[in-house]
């Protein structure tokens, strides 16, 4: 069953370390099989939602999105973006 990485940016401290992360991370989503659907500003938020970036990303499975976060080519993007930015990463089943 497919899965879908959300990753809603709460605040973004440093816009340096979020190119360098956004440089990385690319990739390494792409190489972990990830189809990116969706990323940028959001065009509407509600409630507790904040209009700060957010990037959906579709996997075939729940383990191959979480393998993609725990690959070390990601875990480099982490490493680049340090304290740049808060976040949200939620991996959610598709239906």
């Amino acid at each position: 069953m497919s899965a879908y990485w959300v990753n809603t940016f709460r605040e973004i401290r440093d816009q340096e370390k979020l190119d360098a992360y956004v440089a990385l991370a690319g990739p390494a989503m792409r190489a972990g099989g990830g189809t990116f659907l969706a990323r940028g500003v959001a065009a509407a938020a509600f409630e507790q939602g904040t209009r700060e970036r957010t990037t959906l990303i579709l996997f075939d499975s729940v383990e191959q999105a979480v393998a993609a976060y725990e690959s070390p080519a990601y875990q480099e993007a982490l490493a680049a973006l340090g304290d740049g930015a808060v976040r949200d990463i939620r991996i959610v089943e598709g239906v």
